[in-house]
């Protein structure tokens, strides 16, 4: 089984550019999707309805054109959940679906991203705490394996950033986003393209298109696929697609005997 994610920073953009097939050639059994910014009968029917695939979708509550999730699944999953709990702070602004199914569960998110001051920062970091108690809480309840993917909007360690020693104050590297990462860790859940890859450098899923970074690999990897323990020897490949083109972020895929 091959599980695709891609943060596309707007998805009708990613149809209008012709962009839209180059996902698909990886041929994915899942694809998620992150940071879609409509609402699913804002899309055009060939985004909607994909031919052998079941489409979820959950959008921003709070305004149009804002944050949103998808996700495409060949087999149909045997439950969705939308929220991550029961304060509504957290599944106002369509971050998150998780499909619960025979062998496995699967956490499609868009975490917050703690620019814009404070009080952002202070709602990134409860998510984070958040979704970690949900997803402990999902696997106690199923007694399954857990997946989770995503734009997480931190990079882990330096090797994970260009240009860690500017950024040791910003946030997306603050130490505080980046012990919650160790958390993740520590609590059993595996970042797996790091775990295939502990050396590699200079390989990023997100560049800055203001200043053109992609073009000079001034990048940050900010997408991840975590896997718990148990799911570990049976990752056959996780694999960073930088040369899908179409957002600020390119797609990330890992293969997974399931």
């Amino acid at each position: 089984m091959r599980i695709v994610s891609w943060n596309v920073n707007g998805l009708r953009s990613i149809a209008k550019n012709g962009f839209w097939r180059g996902v698909w050639a990886l041929k994915p059994d899942i694809l998620c999707l992150q940071e879609i910014k409509a609402e699913a009968d804002q899309l055009p029917s060939e985004m909607r309805e994909i031919p052998g695939y079941t489409s979820l979708f959950n959008s921003s509550k709070l305004r149009k054109g804002y944050s949103g999730v998808a996700m495409y699944c060949k087999t149909p999953p045997l439950s969705v959940e939308y929220n991550i709990g029961t304060e509504e702070r957290f599944d106002l602004e369509g971050r998150m679906i998780t499909a619960v199914f025979e062998d496995f569960i699967l956490c499609n998110v868009y975490f917050p991203n703690g620019g814009q001051g404070p009080e952002r920062l202070a709602y990134k970091m409860d998510f984070y705490d958040a979704f970690l108690e949900y997803i402990e809480e999902l696997r106690s309840k199923h007694h399954k394996p857990l997946i989770f993917c995503g734009d997480i909007n931190t990079a882990h360690e330096a090797i994970d950033l260009a240009r860690p020693k500017e950024n040791e104050k910003n946030t997306g590297f603050l130490p505080e986003e980046r012990a919650w990462l160790d958390e993740v860790v520590a609590t059993g859940y595996v970042d797996v393209y790091r775990m295939r890859n502990p050396n590699r450098a200079g390989i990023y899923t997100y560049w800055d298109q203001k200043t053109a970074a992609r073009d000079r690999n001034v990048g940050w990897r900010i997408d991840y696929f975590f896997v718990s323990n148990d799911l570990v020897p049976k990752v056959t490949a996780a694999t960073i697609h930088s040369d899908v083109y179409g957002s600020d972020h390119c797609p990330l895929s890992i293969d997974v005997i399931l």
